[in-house]
């Protein structure tokens, strides 16, 4: 057994580290999930004339003879494509040998045997949140049709319909709206539905032994319960009886309360994502653009820049922390993002690539810390982009110099300067420069302290990080808003505390359950 774990864990990283491979499953998944693929639309359209193809193939033979290489190809060569395009994205959906490789060096570290039943169990699992999910079944419906000799199966051509939503990106974002309000739509159509029900029950009992009423069967009275209550009434079934009409009444006040709370869910789904959709499209026009300029930071002295940079028709990104002041940046006819600079995800949400899409960026934060906290984190993506800093104290120079800026820009040389908003303290530039410059699995991490763990753990000494070789870096006070650097055994630890500590990665998620721990078991007791 142990010599079968070592066969798949080195399969493994040979797979993790094989050129090919990797090229391949990141073709595969630009030409299937990745919408700014320039191949792809080629990829979705080719799709979409197969499926309009299948479904008139159908139309057709209705009532006419088809030639049997047509049929073959409708029933065998399109149902074969949508398999292969099924398995590909099974494949792509979760890697393998990612999750045996976290394994092995988890349990490496921790001094743990490998265990095989562990990565079988989370393979298993993330491979079934593909295949359970609404867009995967519709995808095997529409794969059905390659039994031809079952015909009846042939019905599922249809299903080929419902991937359009999966290839028409417009169809993909009005899903996600309304996904948003999945629980009020149920919530709604059980209401609707136990009206319906009741209805039809109640016209049924009413109206069936009327001679004069042509609801005669509980399916016809099922039927006179949709158009009711859908406020459509064509007329070609209604309530003869004064009981029956008065059922009507009900069900026609219930239909307008149905479509009016239909109406209100549908404008607040969309006013809620308006600002999720805005944000998409900026950032699908800026990965779009060969040469842009990234401004960190939209204060006094960026407002400036910006309007200069726009005056001369280039292209201008505004990436802010501070809501009020993205949408300040919005106002003045800028593209902007609520997004953290000093964040790598934000620059992998932007999809684009700095190296040649970037002509600069620029850390325009009046904050010089704030300042090398981004540019350690632009240098961590990028060794080559250029960075341009604003510096607020002349005493930071060197630490802007090593954190990676090429261009430092005195304060004294622009006008307008305000007041700095954050009170800060260096905080160990060289070490998280070190730490964000090396691919390595030491990680800065942020533990926010809770009520809970403030009942058990009242001051830094009670921590126990050491033992987990976890390094406190220091603590932000939220009650002073202020950062203290290597903080004394006795500094008191206070809800909404956040701890900045440096380590392994897995080190830290233990020290972190460790600390989740320690806060249940006082809470049980």
């Amino acid at each position: 057994m142990k010599t079968l774990k070592r066969l798949l864990v080195n399969f493994a990283y040979y797979l993790n580290s094989s050129d090919t491979y990797q090229r391949k499953r990141r073709f595969f998944y630009n030409l299937l999930e990745n919408d700014d693929y320039r191949y792809k639309k080629y990829f979705d359209l080719f799709m979409m004339v197969l499926i309009f193809a299948s479904v008139g193939i159908l139309i057709y033979e209705v009532k006419r003879d088809i030639h049997d290489a047509l049929n073959i190809f409708n029933a065998y060569v399109i149902s074969f494509i949508f398999f292969v395009e099924y398995i590909l994205r099974l494949w792509i959906h979760s890697s393998i040998s990612k999750v045996i490789i976290e394994q092995d060096e988890y349990s490496d570290l921790l001094g743990r045997d490998f265990s095989l039943g562990y990565v079988v169990r989370k393979v298993f699992r993330e491979k079934m949140e593909y295949v359970l999910s609404l867009k995967a079944i519709i995808d095997l419906l529409a794969i059905m049709p390659f039994f031809h000799e079952l015909r009846l199966l042939r019905v599922f051509i249809l299903f080929r319909v419902f991937k359009i939503f999966r290839y028409a990106k417009s169809f993909n974002t009005f899903a996600s709206v309304l996904a948003s309000k999945k629980f009020e739509f149920f919530t709604l159509a059980m209401f609707a539905a136990i009206v319906i029900f009741v209805a039809s029950v109640l016209i049924y009992v009413m109206e069936a032994n009327d001679p004069e009423s042509k609801i005669d069967t509980l399916y016809e009275a099922f039927y006179w319960s949709i158009v009711t209550i859908s406020t459509v009434g064509y007329g070609d079934v209604v309530a003869v009886s004064p009981e029956g009409q008065f059922v009507a009444i009900v069900v026609i006040l219930s239909g307008i309360s149905v479509l009016a709370f239909t109406t209100s869910l549908f404008v607040s789904a969309f006013t809620e994502k308006l600002e999720d959709i805005k944000e998409a499209k900026v950032i699908q026009d800026v990965s779009k653009h060969k040469e842009s300029y990234i401004i960190c930071g939209y204060e006094s002295i960026a407002k400036e820049v910006a309007k200069k940079l726009k005056r001369s028709k280039f292209h201008v990104v505004i990436l802010d922390e501070s809501r009020e002041r993205v949408e300040e940046a919005k106002k003045d006819g800028l593209k902007a993002l609520n997004y953290n600079p000093g964040n790598v995800d934000s620059y992998e949400k932007l999809n684009i690539n700095l190296a040649t899409q970037v002509k600069a960026i620029l850390c325009l934060h009046e904050n010089d810390v704030q300042n090398v906290y981004t540019a350690l984190t632009i240098r961590a993506i990028d060794k080559n982009v250029k960075i341009m800093s604003l510096l607020m104290n002349s005493t930071n120079r060197k630490k802007l110099i090593f954190s990676g800026v090429n261009e430092i820009l005195d304060d004294k040389e622009f006008v307008g300067l305000v007041a700095r908003e954050y009170v800060g303290q260096p905080v160990a530039f060289e070490v998280i420069h070190a730490i964000r410059a090396e691919d390595s699995t030491i990680k800065v991490d942020e533990i926010t302290i809770t009520q809970r763990i403030v009942d058990n753990i009242s001051q830094v000494s009670e921590l126990g990080n050491i033992n987990f070789r976890v390094v406190l870096l220091g603590i932000h006070k939220k009650s002073t808003n202020r950062f203290f650097f290597n903080p004394i055994d006795a500094t008191l630890l206070e809800v909404g505390d956040v701890l900045f500590v440096v380590g392994n990665h897995i080190f830290i998620k233990e020290f972190t359950k460790h600390l989740m721990s320690r806060a249940s078991k006082r809470g049980e007791s």
